[in-house]
């Protein structure tokens, strides 16, 4: 399996629902690096999360378990899969897809990186060295509990 460009578990911290409907926006803590930190919009009427869950994040560049983004993009998209055929996305509750859009330096050596899912954002801040491996391409956010 290949593996993604990046990979952590978050404690969500804070959950607003006030805004729209069906879209929450959340912010969370890695349980693994404290100095990691996300926000991000969900879709919470296909999702639902609550404060204090603990969820898996990944950001990959394929759903192919061997990395490979061609045969990714060739991949039936919504349909139901072939018949023996899986995905990086079976092991995962939620999928979005999104490019990477934006960068900002922050204190020290410390980045914050901007995906946007259709108008579902996601930022995530830390330290360069753990986001080093995004880049400004097309990325699937999968999440898990």
């Amino acid at each position: 399996m290949a593996a993604p460009l990046f990979d952590d578990l978050f404690t969500v911290a804070t959950l607003d629902d006030k805004r729209y409907d069906r879209v929450s926006r959340i912010t969370a803590s890695s349980n693994t690096s404290r100095d990691i930190h996300l926000t991000l919009d969900l879709n919470t009427e296909l999702f639902p999360v609550s404060v204090g869950e603990i969820l898996s994040l990944a950001i990959a560049k394929s759903l192919a378990l061997d990395g490979d983004v061609a045969a990714s993009t060739l991949s039936s998209g919504w349909r139901e899969p072939k018949p023996g055929e899986r995905g990086l996305a079976d092991d995962y509750d939620y999928v979005m897809y999104g490019t990477v859009y934006k960068f900002e330096e922050g204190k020290s050596d410390n980045i914050a990186v901007y995906i946007s899912f259709g108008g579902l954002l996601l930022c995530l801040e830390g330290g360069y060295k753990k986001l080093a491996a995004l880049k400004q391409e097309n990325v699937y956010l999968l999440v898990r509990r």
